[in-house]
């Protein structure tokens, strides 16, 4: 590659536990011949998605070309932590073909392209797209995606609903900022599932780009990488909620890190996680644990009430810890009520 020219990012977004990892991994494994590079940003201390995409390094995309971002959003934190990992990959010995961003799901995409025009990096990267992902099904049964007609009688009826709730705005705004979006977990959804999803997104699209159905993050390369649609000089076309704020907290939202001892009953840790969705508004939970008997850890990523865990790999040298990262809104993170919840295990921990 000519070293004058920009190197494409793809900024791949998405609501939590919408399969943004999950694609990434696919992309590595099947590049298309490219050299990759992902930059990994997380909401919470604990780097479970990182870690993820390090097990799936090759020599196409070598452990060094995956970094992590856990100290907040990256649309937050521009000058500490975004312009000089973009740096640090830039001057790799081989340099990336193309460097895929994995954002958190709660960050608004419109402030990182924003971020591509500060003067150390917008010569040497562009915007080669930004791929948002939904969750079909959940998007099917109506949430996060709100029907306009019925929000605009409420905003007639009570002028103090003029506003979408957190977690609407940061799903309509990634959905706003995309090219590309990709109807994940279609297998859950079905047909009748995706075509409803589509209609709910199409109502809150302010352009109309394509919607793929994906089901385990299986899609060729060439039809998300390679847009070249320099989005950085394209800002107009992906109104966000929060145009015109100098910035933006994330105090709507919070985490908590649950130690664990070793778990002896998986079935009762899942049964724990999902009552936690259901009685503490708990949106996502992650982490790795360590099952008594077992050589390998266990991942387990959950959506709500929605969980899937497989061992992943063996836990090595390292100290065997169960850790879970509980992500929800500020409101309803009580991280003693969660111990209490994952407490009810009892003998089964």
């Amino acid at each position: 590659m000519n070293s004058l020219t920009k190197v494409p990012v793809t900024v791949v977004t998405g609501f939590l536990g919408s399969g943004k990892t999950t694609l990434i991994q696919h992309l590595l494994a099947n590049p298309g011949g490219k050299k990759l590079a992902v930059l990994v940003n997380e909401f919470g201390s604990e780097g479970v998605d990182g870690e993820i995409l390090k097990s799936c390094a090759d020599a196409n995309c070598p452990e060094e070309n995956i970094v992590e971002l856990a100290n907040g959003c990256i649309c937050c934190t521009v000058a500490d932590d975004f312009i000089p990992t973009m740096e640090q990959l830039l001057a790799r010995p081989v340099r990336p073909d193309h460097i895929l961003i994995e954002t958190s799901g709660l960050a608004l995409p419109k402030p990182l392209l924003k971020a591509f025009d500060w003067p150390e990096i917008r010569s040497r990267i562009t915007v080669d797209g930004v791929i948002a992902l939904a969750d079909a099904e959940a998007v099917a049964a109506g949430r996060f995606a709100p029907d306009p007609a019925a929000v605009e009688a409420q905003r007639a009826a009570d002028e103090n609903l003029d506003h979408e709730t957190p977690l609407s705005e940061v799903f309509e705004d990634q959905i706003a900022c995309a090219d590309i979006v990709l109807l994940t977990k279609a297998d859950l959804a079905g047909s009748a599932g995706i075509e409803a999803a589509k209609a709910a997104i199409i109502a809150e699209m302010p352009r109309s780009v394509p919607m793929l159905p994906v089901t385990d993050g299986a899609i060729d390369a060439r039809v998300i990488l390679g847009l070249g649609a320099a989005a950085e000089n394209d800002l107009a076309a992906r109104p966000s909620h929060h145009d015109g704020e100098e910035e933006h907290e994330h105090d709507d939202f919070a985490s908590v890190v649950i130690d664990l001892p070793e778990v002896a009953d998986i079935d009762a840790l899942v049964a724990s996680v999902q009552k936690l969705a259901r009685e503490q508004n708990v949106l996502r939970t992650k982490g790795y644990i360590a099952v008594a008997g077992k050589p390998m850890r266990l991942l387990l990523q959950a959506v709500g009430e929605r969980v899937r865990h497989q061992f992943d790999k063996p836990w090595g040298a390292g100290v065997r810890q169960s850790k879970l990262v509980v992500i929800g809104e500020h409101g309803d993170i009580d991280e003693a009520a969660i111990k209490a919840g994952l407490g009810l295990l009892g003998s089964g921990i």
